[in-house]
């Protein structure tokens, strides 16, 4: 069902100073605005989602439906993809973050149904339990008329995996799916902590392939530059690293690469982005970076990281959410959200701006540039950023996935690093997913638990600075 909003001003809004520069707030909200943005939250009759005047919502699908394969929809909606599909539609590659226990299985595309296991266990699949049960990880796809906004096909679209949590979306129209787990045997016949290819235009499921050059680690999400192919990863670890895959074969990852992890250009600086302990990394400070070339990717003991950071590799606080965008300036970066960084841990998302000579051997000569965007020291404004995305406008929309039991929110964050409220979920659950249509008209989401997935509409032009 379609919700609309009744217009509304702003003189609902009290101006009050906070930290030397005006701010918004909406009384007894449980957000603070740094810029007016779109306007305050309308309270959802559904009880759903809440978002400004202008803009609506339908949901896409749930947690549980029968899906056009006959499985059902798994649960734990993640990381997504939105890709051009023709005649107006669009194909969303939905990651579900399922692991080898009583949860993972009891929300599976089988739903506890023995027939339908079996099914799965015949079908094309990565890994499987001593019992011969597909790991209930992997993707569904969606195909959605972005006119009415009805999925018209669902299916299963990888299989066998563990605990797929973000990735990304390819150039050549495929959906990177990350596993946040290093499995080993015997709890599955396959070893896994992998990047895998779904290729958005296939029906029905795909042969998994690991990409294993890639890395084995507990796999965030990713970013891939069209210019040069370049694969920007993340690792959702308290102390993970910031990769980047330099393929042999732009477009070809299944080729192989050289995996490495970003470090300061000046080995005399603390190797650390959180700053936990200080200010060692202020905010806006662009600080030029190398690259370390990685060995022993595919080590089964979850280490990369820890020997990367030996060698001067930066820490950053849980890497999550990963995009590629050109900035204010003009200039290529990738931003990256660390859920836990900054002195009260609220939060963080880096900029790394690209070298003008990424990836080749004149990169020494003119780095790239790290920098801290946005590091949080309210909750109401930003806190536990996830996965992100940027709208037509140039702006970042993070979904959070809060620390405590608060709704979580849509922040958006302006070119100039200014914070707004865009949506608020009415669920105790995270958000997650966000992505838009090629035709930047319309923003898709995930509620994670139980799952459901949104379309929103609105106004996007209209955004008040």
């Amino acid at each position: 069902m379609t919700l609309s909003r009744r217009q509304f001003g702003f003189a609902a809004f009290t101006a009050i100073a906070f930290a030397g520069f005006s701010r918004w707030a909406h009384a007894q909200e449980t957000y603070v605005n740094e810029v007016p943005g779109y306007g305050p939250l309308k309270a959802d009759p559904a009880g759903l989602f809440d978002l400004p005047e202008g803009f609506s919502y339908q949901v896409v699908s749930r947690t549980g439906e029968v899906m056009d394969d006959g499985f059902h929809a798994p649960g734990n909606f993640d990381g997504m993809g939105c890709f051009p599909a023709g005649d107006g539609k669009v194909a969303l590659v939905r990651n579900h973050e399922l692991t080898l226990n009583a949860a993972g299985w009891s929300r599976s595309a089988a739903l506890g149904d023995a027939a339908l296991q079996e099914r799965l266990g015949k079908g094309l699949h990565f890994g499987h339990d001593p019992e011969g049960r597909p790991v209930p990880g992997g993707t569904s796809t969606l195909i959605v008329d972005l006119q009415t906004g009805r999925r018209e096909t669902a299916f299963l679209s990888l299989t066998g995996t563990s605990t797929n949590c973000a990735g990304g979306a390819t150039p050549w129209g495929s959906w990177l799916t990350c596993e946040e787990a290093v499995v080993k045997a015997p709890e599955s016949s396959e070893s896994h902590g992998w990047v895998f290819e779904v290729p958005s235009a296939h029906r029905g499921l795909v042969t998994p392939v690991p990409l294993k050059a890639m890395g084995r680690y507990r796999h965030e999400a990713a970013a891939v530059d069209p210019g040069t192919g370049i694969v920007y990863l993340t690792e959702d670890r308290e102390d993970g690293l910031l990769y980047r895959f330099l393929p042999d074969r732009k477009g070809e990852l299944a080729k192989g690469g050289r995996l490495q992890a970003l470090a300061f250009a000046d080995s005399g600086l603390p190797s650390d982005s959180r700053n936990w302990s200080g200010l060692d990394f202020p905010a806006r400070t662009a600080r030029p970076v190398r690259w370390i070339d990685m060995d022993g990717t595919d080590s089964s003991e979850d280490d990369l990281r820890q020997r990367g950071n030996a060698r001067g590799a930066v820490r950053f606080a849980r890497g999550e959410g990963i995009h590629l965008a050109a900035g204010a300036d003009g200039r290529t970066a990738v931003y990256v959200t660390c859920t836990s960084g900054g002195p009260r841990k609220l939060g963080q998302v880096m900029r790394y701006v690209l070298s003008p000579a990424e990836g080749t051997g004149d990169e020494a000569a003119q780095p790239g540039l790290l920098e801290i965007f946005v590091e949080s020291s309210d909750s109401r404004i930003f806190e536990y950023g996830d996965n992100l995305t940027v709208s037509p406008q140039g702006h970042l929309i993070v979904c959070e996935d809060r620390a405590t039991s608060e709704r979580n929110h849509l922040r958006g964050v302006d070119p100039s690093g200014k914070i707004y409220t865009l949506a608020r979920l009415n669920m105790d659950t995270e958000l997650a997913g966000a992505c838009f249509s090629p035709d930047g008209e319309e923003l898709f989401v995930n509620a994670y638990h139980p799952g459901v997935t949104f379309m929103i509409r609105g106004p996007w032009a209209q955004f008040r600075a």
